[in-house]
Order: C-alpha cells, then sequence, then structure tokens
C-alpha cells in the first residue's frame, strides 16, 4: 500500500518513527559554533580546551504534497502549504544572519518585529518536537505532526516525485554524527536525486556541490566561493572551511560575507570564532562587541564575549556578559570565572604587601584556571621573579606573555591599581633596567605614564629610571675619562635609587679594581652576583681580583666555572692554568713540566709513553691508526680539544707503529680514548662520539 494513501495519523506515526531514528543517530558537542553561523544558543563556552567541536542543527523544514487519489492527502497537503508560505514570508523579513526564522540562531531582536497576528506562532506539540530541532529562541518554529521533512526523505524509502515543492530557503546546513544513516531514502543534493541511504562522515555537512563537498581541495572550495556573491553561501563554505582546520581561509570567507552584510551579527560572530583560533584574540573581543552592538539581545555573542574576557582576565567585564539578563548560565563558565578572580585578588593583596613568592604562585593559579591569555598577570609572573632576584626566568617568562594585538575598550580595565596597558609597559621597564638597557627602561616607562598619568606608582618609576640612567651615563663618562674615584660616586648615586641594579654593582666594581681596592671590588661583584648568578663580567672581576689578592682557591673556582661557560675563550683557560699552577705551589705540591696548550704529542716508544702519562694533572691517550677512516674523521676534534682545554695533556699513539703500547694498554680497536690522571687510568672510551669525548675531557678538566 502506498504511503500517499495512508491515513493521516498512520503517517504521522512513521514520521516519528524516522525523527527517533535520526535523533538516535546524531551527537552533539555544543563548544565550537555551529554550521549556520559558527554559533548556537548553547551557553557552553567556544574556547573550552580538550572540547571543542562543531555543533550540528538539523531543521525540518515542510514539502507539500499532491494527490488526487485520497481526500486526507489533499488537505494535508493544504495545510502545509499554507503554512510553509507563512513561513517563508515571516523569515523575509526577520533574519538577520541570512538563516530563515526556523534557524537556531536568528537574532531575538530581529525575529520578534512586526509580527502580524495571522503569522503568530503556537506553541509546538511536544509529542512531534525533536531534539534534532534546535529552538534556541522561543520564536522558532517546530513541524507539523505529519509533513515530511526537508529532502524527500520517505520513511518507506520511496522517492516521492511528483508535486514535491520544497522549501530551499529555510533550510538550514545538516551535519552527520558519523555514527548513522539519516533515515531511508534519498536526500537531495543541489536540485539532484539519489538514491539509496546516505552515511555521512563525522563533521560533514551537506552543501550544494558548488559550495562544498567531499571533492576537491580547500583552494578550489575556496575560488568557487569567491566568485560567490551570497554572503550567506560565504559563510556557509567558511563554516567548513573553520570545521576543516583552515582558519585563514574561513576568516577571508567571513570577511567578504560582512564585507556584503556589514550589519549582519552573525557574520561578526563567526569572525571572532576564527580569529580565537588563530590566536588573534584581542581582534575577537573587539569583533564580538561589534556583534553585541549591532544587536543587543544576540545571546550567544555575549557568552562568546564573557569566555574571551575571561581568557585576557577581565573578570568584571566578563561577569557582566556571563550574566547576560535572558539567557542560560553557564554554571561551568561561572565557576571558573571566581577561581580566576579569587587568584586575581590574591595576587593583588600579595603584590601589595611585597610577598613576591605569594604572587608568583597565585599568577600561575590564576592563568591555569582559565586566564590563559591575560598578559597582565603573565607580566605579573615576570615581575615577581625579578623582584625574586631571578632574573633568567624572568626574561624568559617575558617572551611568552600574550600578545593583544589590538585593544578595546573593555580590555582597558585596572591591575594592581593601574590600567592594564600601563601596567605591561611598568614592568617592562623594571626588566629593561635590570638588564642594563637603560635606553629602553625610560622609553617603557615614559609610555607606562603616558597610559597612566595619574597613577602613582607609575610616576615614581618613571623619575627613578630617568635619574638612574642619567647616574649610569655620567659614571660611564667619568670611567672613560679615567677618573675612577668619581665614576664610582655616580654609579653609589644610581644604586640608591635602584638597590638590586646588577649592572651598576658590576660597573663600580670595575671602578675599585682600577682603583687597587680589590676588597671593595670584590664585594661589590658579590652583590652583583647576588642578583644575578651567572653574570660573566662579575665572575670575571672577581676571579681577578682573587688573583691579584692571591686567594688562588677561589680564583680557581671562578675560572673554572667561567670554563664551563665560556669553553672556547683562551684567555680564560689560560687564566685558570696559572691560577691551577700557583695553587699547587702554593699548597708545595709538585708542578714539573706542566704547561698550558701546544699540540698533540705523538708517543712513540713504552718508557715516553709511561713518563708522558705519569706528568701532574690529566693526560688524554688517542689510540689511532693511519689507515683508519674513523680515527682520520676525529683526529682533527683532537687537535681543536688541545686548544680548547690546554690545561691538558693530549698524546697520540699509532697502534701499527707502536705495537708494545698496544698490546701493554690492550687495545685492540680503534679509535680508542684513555684518560689518567697522575699516571693512573681514570676512564677509557672505545669509539665515543664527538660529544662524548668532549663532555669527558671537560669533565675532567676541572
Amino acid at each position: 500500500m502506498s504511503h500517499l494513501g495512508k491515513p493521516e495519523t498512520e503517517l504521522g506515526r512513521d514520521y516519528d518513527k524516522l525523527a527517533d531514528q535520526l535523533r538516535d543517530s546524531l551527537s552533539y558537542d555544543d563548544n565550537k559554533p555551529d554550521f549556520r553561523e559558527l554559533d548556537l544558543g548553547s551557553p557552553v563556552s567556544p574556547l573550552r580546551t580538550g572540547q571543542q567541536g562543531l555543533t550540528m542543527t538539523t531543521t525540518t523544514t515542510t514539502t507539500t504534497t499532491t494527490s488526487s487519489s485520497s481526500s486526507s492527502s489533499r488537505s494535508v497537503s493544504g495545510r502545509n502549504s499554507s503554512s510553509a508560505t507563512a513561513r517563508r514570508s515571516e523569515s523575509g523579513r526577520n533574519n538577520h544572519s541570512g538563516e530563515l526564522s526556523g534557524s537556531s540562531e536568528t537574532s531575538p531582536t530581529a525575529s520578534t518585529g512586526n509580527m502580524k497576528p495571522a503569522q503568530t506562532r503556537s506553541k509546538p506539540n511536544t509529542a512531534t518536537t525533536h531534539p534534532l530541532i534546535y529552538s534556541g529562541q522561543s520564536t522558532a518554529n517546530s513541524p507539523a505532526v505529519n509533513v515530511l521533512p526537508t529532502g524527500n526523505i520517505c520513511p518507506s524509502g520511496r522517492i516521492i516525485k511528483t508535486g514535491m515543492a520544497v522549501n530551499r530557503s529555510s533550510r538550514t546546513d545538516v551535519l552527520g554524527s558519523g555514527s548513522g544513516n539519516y533515515g531511508h531514502g534519498s536526500i537531495m543534493r543541489a536540485g539532484g536525486v539519489g538514491t539509496g541511504p546516505v552515511t555521512p562522515s563525522r563533521g560533514t555537512a551537506f552543501e550544494p556541490s558548488h559550495t562544498l563537498g567531499n571533492r576537491g581541495n580547500a583552494s578550489d572550495v575556496m575560488r568557487k566561493a569567491m566568485g560567490n556573491l551570497e554572503p550567506e553561501e560565504l559563510k556557509k563554505v567558511g563554516n567548513e572551511m573553520y570545521k576543516k582546520g583552515h582558519f585563514v581561509e574561513a576568516l577571508s570567507l567571513y570577511d567578504k560575507a560582512i564585507a556584503l552584510s556589514p550589519a549582519n551579527a552573525a557574520y561578526r560572530s563567526n569572525r571572532a570564532a576564527a580569529l580565537t583560533a588563530l590566536g588573534r584574540v584581542g581582534e575577537a573581543v573587539k569583533e564580538c562587541e561589534e556583534a553585541v552592538r549591532l544587536d543587543p539581545n544576540y545571546g550567544r555573542a555575549h557568552q562568546r564575549l564573557a569566555s574571551l574576557l575571561l581568557r585576557v582576565g577581565h573578570v568584571e567585564n566578563a561577569r557582566k556578559h556571563i550574566l547576560f539578563p535572558g539567557q542560560p548560565q553557564d554554571q561551568m563558565e561561572s565557576q571558573k570565572l571566581q577561581a580566576v578572580e579569587r587568584h586575581l585578588n590574591k595576587c593583588t593583596d600579595a603584590r601589595r604587601i611585597r610577598d613576591w613568592r605569594s604572587a608568583l604562585r597565585e599568577a600561575d593559579a590564576g592563568i591555569a584556571a582559565g586566564a590563559d591569555f591575560s598578559p597582565q598577570l603573565f607580566m605579573c609572573r615576570v615581575e615577581a621573579l625579578l623582584k625574586l632576584h631571578q632574573l633568567d626566568d624572568a626574561e624568559s617568562s617575558l617572551s611568552v606573555v600574550p600578545k593583544l594585538e589590538s585593544c578595546s575598550n573593555s580590555l582597558q580595565t585596572k591591575y594592581f591599581g593601574m590600567l592594564a596597558e600601563g601596567y605591561i609597559f611598568f614592568v617592562q621597564a623594571q626588566m629593561e633596567m635590570a638588564l642594563g638597557r637603560f635606553e629602553n627602561a625610560v622609553t617603557a616607562a615614559e609610555k607606562a605614564g603616558q597610559v597612566d598619568p595619574r597613577n602613582v606608582e607609575v610616576a615614581v618609576l618613571l623619575n627613578n629610571v630617568r635619574l638612574v640612567a642619567r647616574a649610569r651615563a655620567r659614571g660611564n663618562d667619568l670611567f672613560k675619562s679615567e677618573r675612577f674615584t668619581e665614576a664610582c660616586s655616580a654609579y653609589g648615586d644610581g644604586l640608591r635609587l635602584d638597590p638590586s641594579n646588577s649592572i651598576l654593582y658590576c660597573n663600580r666594581a670595575a671602578c675599585w679594581f682600577k682603583l687597587g681596592r680589590w676588597e671593595r671590588s670584590i664585594e661589590d661583584c658579590d652583590q652583583a652576583l647576588s642578583i644575578q648568578p651567572n653574570y660573566i663580567k662579575a665572575l670575571l672581576r672577581r676571579a681577578a681580583c682573587n688573583s691579584k689578592l692571591e686567594r688562588w682557591a677561589e680564583a680557581v673556582r671562578d675560572y673554572e666555572v667561567l670554563r664551563r661557560e665560556l669553553p672556547n675563550d683562551n684567555e680564560v683557560a689560560e687564566s685558570l692554568f696559572h691560577a691551577q699552577v700557583a695553587l699547587k705551589k702554593s699548597r708545595g705540591e709538585e708542578v714539573y713540566n706542566m704547561k698550558f696548550g701546544g699540540e698533540v704529542e705523538e708517543v712513540c716508544s713504552l718508557e715516553q709513553f709511561r713518563a708522558a702519562i705519569s706528568l701532574p694533572g690529566i693526560s688524554v691517550v688517542h689510540f689511532k691508526m693511519a689507515s683508519n677512516l674513523q680515527c682520520k674523521q676525529i683526529s682533527p676534534f683532537v687537535d681543536a680539544l688541545c686548544g680548547r682545554y690546554p690545561s691538558i695533556n693530549f698524546l697520540k699513539v699509532d697502534i701499527n707503529e707502536s705495537p708494545v703500547i698496544a698490546n701493554t694498554e690492550n687495545v685492540r680497536i680503534v679509535p680508542t680514548f684513555k684518560i689518567y690522571k697522575n699516571g693512573s687510568r681514570v676512564k677509557e672510551m672505545v669509539c665515543p662520539s664527538r660529544e662524548m669525548l668532549e663532555h669527558s675531557v671537560r669533565h675532567y678538566s676541572f
């Protein structure tokens, strides 16, 4: 029996069964924007990591069917045709986003204006409202009880060919979950009729064939889309590009759609999603603000803006949009906001009392809680590390501070009593001072003053930075003029304003050294190294002062650290060698035949070999064969090590020319390296890599 001849109630039951199958085959992920405009009315943040996916909306539209063989069919067709006509008429007036009124994201403001009494929608029948149909706003349509869905999907799997008039304008994008079929029957694509069931892959949208299918690559799709002047089509292809991870292409398509329809808030919200995916969070904030300005009742734009503001750490502004009237509150976002606010308040309290360890801990906690794109919290980390004299960590942290490429009014909130952008320059000025870049420090402090001219803390810093920079410049000029006493006084003036400046301490230490006041020089070097432990100039200066004072153990210790930091510096190597010789002499140890530098010495006899390895200090012996390829490859590197570590005695033995030495040392494979200390073997390596060889040489050189 034909389905067209079924009673109306029986046809309704078939449709309900089909809808249940469709509901089971689809899953929802309401984190990423949907395929109408990359937005759903779901309150879940589009920025939540680990849950990103594109939401899918299936809207059932009305087809009209005529049949002369059944009066009940004519009655149904008549009612459906009337309903579809009314909806087409209404959607043409109300849809600000390019979708019809059945779409989930039509602006509430737009969808309720100028509605005639004859077009007022009744409350949908709960028996025929399915999860596949997202209503979003209270004005969304519900399908009629016994109306077939768009695309000619028949409950029996047969295709109705007569009297079909599909309302294409009311069709939204339909996305499959990849886990089931879209019922039985066929799906119309761009006017064509398919046969058999269609099983889309996860995230696949059924688009007109000229827009996007599984055919072609992104460039082909982009080229075709750019030739289309319909903003809705551009938006749809942009959604597909977004879903596939082609965010730059999606952004370009949204830009063109906005150029054609600049007052469409949904396109602005889509553009914000693409900008966020590209890490351009500041611009995304501005786009969401524009979407809200265009449509103040646009709930999804408020939700996206709240999530973005929370990421940048602006909790007060974020709260206004999370608690937007008339929208369901996202409990997870609310909890995240409370956590960020709590850590931010604790960070503020800790900074006020100069408890920098607590400030560092709370800043890290705030970032982990959700403010992962907050330049102010990252800069608070930098400031805390700087105050804790962890300059290297502070400098590396400064390199990963997020950049807000575009600032909007909502981003001009206050942190720690100063405007957000001003605080960034405030910390930058302190970092530049600590690194000795005084001119850059003045520039950064002046920018902080321009952003927040009334802030007392900024004004004090600007004044101090200028005075310290002048004191340092004056001290440098006096030092160059060999007026070392006056230079000491000038650097002291700067230290009174900035007592944690390692550069000024090291400069004053140089003046004391020139004046022969090595004890005072060591004191200033100690101060500089307590602030910046790996300060090379301060280490060099202190080692030189200890040598002048004949404190050889301290001098050797500093030079050994410098050798690790500057392995290719021959002056440091020679200074270390002489300090080691002097230390041995001061202890009464034998220093016979110790030499600095030279070439790799070739050993031919057993007696010569034993005498060489018995010398005080470290000896490295390279057992080789002239014809061996590996020996040829590593020999130049051994020569380089000899110059790099001049305090070590390097020897080479050809086992073919000196088989007695090879037999005595039991060498069977070349290249072999043996390290001796005062005549005793301490390490043996067979065919080592260059890295392993140098690591061992460096280890025993100290």
